[in-house]
């Protein structure tokens, strides 16, 4: 097996607000509204920038772990959807003695439902169910990793999205008039603005003098990139305590944190009686089966617009969008078990080879965490929440 090459951390800081258009079609006058609320933006996004920087040759590729965001040096992941308030949910074939094993009927093909460990304790106050936080910092994740658990008072550590989101109206006059255009006249953009101290972070295996002016999103928006050496400690740090938790055969979760695609080319009739090749995308992996993946914890999908090389190798074309599962979406597994595209024993093709290559631009990386069962020892207060042996 090859030796992975050496990743450098950098961030980038816009100098300007950012603009990043979602998958579908526009132009002024059939669709008013020009781009999306898409952020942190995708791994292809990032890539096509850094491609443009360093004049990328034909045919040679990059690997690329993120984008994060970073504040102050310290990388911040997307909390995990698998928590309700600062309960943690529960696959219902785990959860010990819980009575609505005997009243949910559920199909076994798909993943099992999740629920909140029957020992929890009992809440009133609806407000203690939400969570407004949407990030947490390095400190707290590299926590979870290791110990299979967010302390509850952990969250307060957190932060909402770091971003807002501005809406710009553009108008093309009549000439003459102070009338607007009937046609291709009125269309309105929306646009990111990411706050005082903060940043993307990627991690990337080249080493770019820096600091340097990159150009980013669809509006090659400026923005400045700086290496950042402290992130690459955080980074490896995690990757350590998540390999070593993949090598266990016990009950495990798999935490994304990044964007995860994951699409399988599936046969469909035709009314003609025919049939036809259809790229289908799910909220995980085709090759987690329901003997091992027990449970998932998910939001709504995020399209992605990728891009592809033309015939002539010339540039780069719109392909079809993808639809991938938002990071901090936590699967529940009876045992670690790698992607596709990371095992070894997976069969050579082209969908391998697509595969590693979304890989290598930082989609669907996992960090794996031990399972640990929820416990408390008596009373209401959340600070008395336990999770698995605290010997």
């Amino acid at each position: 097996m090859s030796t992975p090459s050496p990743l450098y951390w950098y961030t980038i800081t816009p100098l300007d607000i950012l603009m990043f258009r979602d998958a579908k079609p526009f132009k002024p006058g059939e669709r008013a509204w020009a781009g999306g609320d898409v952020f942190p933006p995708s791994g292809h996004t990032i890539a096509g920038a850094v491609s443009a920087l360093l004049n990328r040759k034909k045919g040679e590729t990059y690997e690329l772990k993120g984008p994060f965001l970073c504040h102050e040096q310290t990388l911040y992941f997307p909390r995990p959807f698998n928590y309700v308030g600062a309960i943690p949910l529960v696959p219902l074939d785990w959860d010990g003695d819980n009575p609505l094993k005997g009243q949910m009927v559920c199909d076994d093909t798909k993943p099992r439902p999740l629920v909140k460990p029957f020992s929890a304790p009992k809440i009133d106050d609806k407000d203690d169910d939400k969570q407004s936080v949407d990030y947490l910092p390095y400190a707290v994740i590299h926590d979870f990793v290791r110990d299979g658990k967010i302390a509850p008072n952990s969250w307060k550590f957190g932060v909402e999205k770091p971003w807002d989101i501005e809406t710009r109206s553009h108008n093309a006059l009549q000439p003459g008039t102070r009338q607007v255009k009937e046609a291709d006249g009125y269309f309105v953009e929306k646009a990111i603005r990411l706050r005082d101290g903060w940043s993307l972070a990627i991690g990337l295996d080249r080493d770019i003098k820096t600091p340097v002016v990159l150009r980013l999103g669809g509006e090659s928006h400026r923005a400045i990139l700086e290496r950042c050496d402290a992130l690459n400690e955080h980074w490896n740090v995690l990757q350590h305590q998540s390999e070593s938790h993949q090598k266990s055969s016990d009950l495990a979760l798999a935490y994304l944190v990044t964007p995860g695609i994951f699409e399988r080319i599936q046969k469909r009739k035709t009314p003609d009686n025919g049939s036809r090749n259809i790229a289908m995308c799910r909220a995980y992996p085709w090759e987690w089966k329901p003997n091992n993946l027990v449970s998932v914890a998910t939001d709504k999908p995020i399209p992605i617009s990728c891009r592809i090389q033309d015939q002539d190798q010339k540039q780069s074309i719109p392909a079809p969008q993808v639809f991938a599962a938002p990071p901090g979406s936590v699967y529940y597994l009876n045992k670690p078990q790698s992607l596709y595209a990371k095992d070894p024993r997976a069969k050579p093709g082209e969908a391998l080879k697509k595969a590693k290559r979304l890989i290598k631009l930082g989609y669907s990386e996992l960090l794996w965490i031990p399972y640990k069962p929820f416990e408390t020892n008596g009373g209401n207060d959340h600070d008395q929440l336990l999770y698995g042996d605290q010997s």
